[in-house]
């Protein structure tokens, strides 16, 4: 029996020395989890066997890999994600396929997708039109639009009081300008002349085909607190701002706040005029490129003043862009990814999805750092990191392997001499037989 005994040793021995020759070799894999050669013993027995018969040997009962974090490593690829707690990346072959990960180096292929070794990073995708995250069903491929992401026309977000936002303050120590024709007056309002207007700005603005125009806002202080305001699209005629293409005013408070609802009187003609402390700015100017027309949007001033002090302007935003290529990607401690446009733009690419498994041990390795599930490990639970038990997601890193290297020497040597132990047990029979062989 004693040969049975050795060989077992041998046999488990050497499988042991492949796992820590493995998890040695595997000691700067991203992502890798070490594996543990468990031992059971054998042992022959009958019914009519006494408690005191020797076992048969050993056995290698489970090669058994450990889920324990590994450090986790900055790096210089903002596609580069690391898991900081429970969770697997869950990813998608061409053929559809299903795998998990915990290796996230990742890479863009030619047609934008998120990728790693040939498999597809899947996560909750956004709506072509909301840009928003459609969340449930099952996770699809990630892809990235690189460029042409398309324009969009000045007040077309669709948000309130889309269009052009603009804050100034307009100097209250300014004189009056009086539009009356001259010696009495400066007469009409002349881009070519300053002596017309009192102060002026230009923004610049979005047709539909993201062609960029210039808006210019000319302000004349015409009575105490009260300002007109007229506009130039490229530099083309000064169009009043006002109803039915009536002169439209700024009006102020005596406190040298905005007044929108004071309803203004043209200092010339003595008629009630329009306040357009928010108005929609039309043309009706064919763009040369052949843009939508009329360009419409709404322009809004709030939280303006009139204090005395020089003419400043301190908030200009609008909500239209040019198309745009992709310049940079973030991605968030709860998997939103976010691409960075040359045009200004931030827009999400979706969100990176994480799976868990009643049972880790019950998953089957398919090399690649890659595992699949099988009966014994359940179902994948499917979820956004950083929620229940799935852990959170940093970007510009990866787990490094959770191999000890120190401690796999020290186990490589143990097994080693395990080895030889048991080589020592079959060497010891062989001489006791050949002694008994002597004695014939």
């Amino acid at each position: 029996m004693g040969f049975q005994q050795g060989l077992s040793g041998l046999n488990a021995s050497s499988k042991n020395l492949d796992v820590v020759g493995n998890n040695i070799a595997n000691a700067n894999t991203v992502g890798f989890k070490q594996s543990r050669a468990e031992f059971a013993d054998i042992y022959a027995s009958t019914f009519a066997s006494s408690s005191n018969v020797a076992g048969i040997g050993t056995r290698i009962k489970d090669i058994a890999q450990q889920y324990g974090q590994g450090n986790v490593e900055t790096t210089s690829n903002p596609l580069d994600v690391a898991i900081t707690g429970n969770g697997f990346f869950r990813m998608q072959s061409a053929a559809g396929s299903i795998s998990y990960s915990r290796n996230g180096q990742f890479q863009l292929d030619n047609t934008g997708f998120i990728v790693n070794n040939g498999q597809y990073l899947t996560g909750w995708p956004v709506s072509a039109t909301t840009g928003a995250l459609i969340k449930g069903g099952t996770p699809q491929p990630l892809q990235v639009t690189v460029g042409n992401i398309g324009a969009r026309a000045t007040g077309g977000s669709g948000t309130a009081n889309a269009g052009l936002s603009l804050t100034t303050n307009l100097n209250a120590s300014s004189p009056v300008i009086s539009r009356a024709a001259s010696p009495a007056g400066v007469g009409p309002l002349s881009i070519s002349d300053p002596a017309t207007y009192t102060s002026t700005t230009t923004a610049t603005v979005y047709d539909a085909q993201g062609v960029s125009h210039n808006l210019s806002f000319y302000f004349t202080k015409v009575a105490a607190n009260q300002w007109e305001v007229q506009t130039s699209f490229d530099g083309g005629t000064p169009t009043p701002t006002g109803a039915g293409g009536t002169n439209g005013y700024l009006m102020f408070t005596g406190n040298g706040a905005l007044d929108a609802t004071t309803v203004p009187t043209d200092p010339l003609t003595g008629t009630a005029a329009s306040n357009v402390s928010g108005f929609t700015f039309s043309t009706t100017l064919t763009a040369p490129n052949g843009a939508t027309s009329p360009f419409t949007f709404a322009v809004t001033f709030p939280k303006s003043t009139q204090f005395g002090s020089p003419f400043d302007v301190t908030a200009l935003t609008q909500d239209g862009y040019a198309d745009g290529t992709i310049t940079g990607l973030s991605i968030g401690s709860d998997g939103v990814v976010v691409g960075n446009y040359s045009n200004g733009q931030t827009k999400n690419i979706g969100q990176i999805v994480l799976a868990s498994f009643e049972n880790n041990q019950g998953l089957q390795p398919l090399g690649d750092n890659r595992w699949s599930s099988t009966f014994a490990s359940g179902q994948p639970i499917i979820g956004d990191p950083n929620t229940g038990n799935l852990g959170s997601l940093q970007s510009s890193a990866v787990e490094d392997s959770n191999v000890d290297l120190t401690n796999e020497l020290v186990n490589l040597i143990t097994a080693q001499r395990n080895y030889q132990a048991n080589a020592q047990t079959i060497k010891a029979q062989d001489t006791i037989l050949q002694t008994i062989v002597n004695l014939a």
